[in-house]
């Protein structure tokens, strides 16, 4: 699945799965182009990591839950790139109250960050992609949440079930421009921020219980998303492909 030759996006890739897809991405010889919001903590290191393994990064700061955000940051990419062939479409907001304590201004958040500025950001890349005739890749990260009706979380669960549905409206139209877009659901993922809410050795304890025997790792989603952005899935658009070791059917 190489990725030589090719300039990739991520969004919120300064850690947790955006992290991991831009490390693999870079790993198989894509040029990433890592974003995440303005004044981040994690941004720097990640992308010297990735330098240092032997890839090839660039840093850029942009708030992409608004569209004039998402605006600059596709100019400061193509300024640097001149040209994007795969986009990773991570960014995310998540609140853990419930339906009864969840307020408007937290509901609405949640779907901005989530939803729309996904919409955003696809559809600017998607009419570079479209005005460059060479097609493309767009991955869009939802989450089993989309399926699984969770507690305390009714608006990240709201927002992930309407990306996954305007996944696959984007790859519908976008078919004739052959450019690919596909969705991937991760599981329960061991990142800092669940780290941060939970502590690690409940998340270790609790992935034992899982159907894999374990949580799954920033590395396993970046591997799918390697997949995806790769000639090996030209075939493959509108797809949502589930990447959770089983944790949605654990208690089947």
């Amino acid at each position: 699945m190489s990725l030589v030759g090719k300039i990739a996006l991520v969004t919120g890739g300064g850690r947790g799965i955006g992290k991991g897809c831009a490390q693999e991405l870079a790993a198989r010889g894509a040029r990433v182009v890592v974003n995440d919001r303005p004044g981040s903590p994690d941004l720097a290191a990640t992308v010297a990591e990735i330098k240092a393994a032997g890839g090839a990064a660039l840093a850029l700061e942009a708030d992409v839950f608004s569209r004039a955000g998402c605006e600059l940051l596709l100019e400061q990419a193509l300024n640097n790139a001149d040209a994007l062939d795969i986009l990773v479409s991570n960014p995310a907001y998540s609140n853990r109250d419930g339906f009864l304590d969840c307020g408007p201004d937290v509901f609405e958040r949640v779907i901005q960050g989530t939803l729309i500025a996904g919409f955003h950001m696809s559809q600017l890349v998607a009419r570079h992609m479209v005005e460059r005739g060479k097609g493309g890749k767009m991955v869009f990260i939802s989450s089993v949440h989309a399926e699984m009706p969770y507690q305390k979380a009714i608006a990240y669960n709201a927002a992930k079930a309407g990306l996954n549905h305007m996944g696959m409206s984007i790859a519908r139209e976008l078919t004739p421009y052959r450019i690919n877009a596909n969705i991937i659901e991760p599981g329960w993922i061991d990142t800092p921020g669940e780290r941060e809410d939970f502590g690690a050795e409940f998340l270790h304890e609790q992935g034992k219980a899982l159907p894999w025997g374990r949580l799954g790792t920033p590395a396993d989603i970046g591997k799918a998303v390697a997949f995806l952005a790769s000639d090996e899935a030209d075939y493959i658009t509108g797809a949502i492909l589930r990447v959770d070791g089983g944790f949605l059917h654990k208690d089947a």
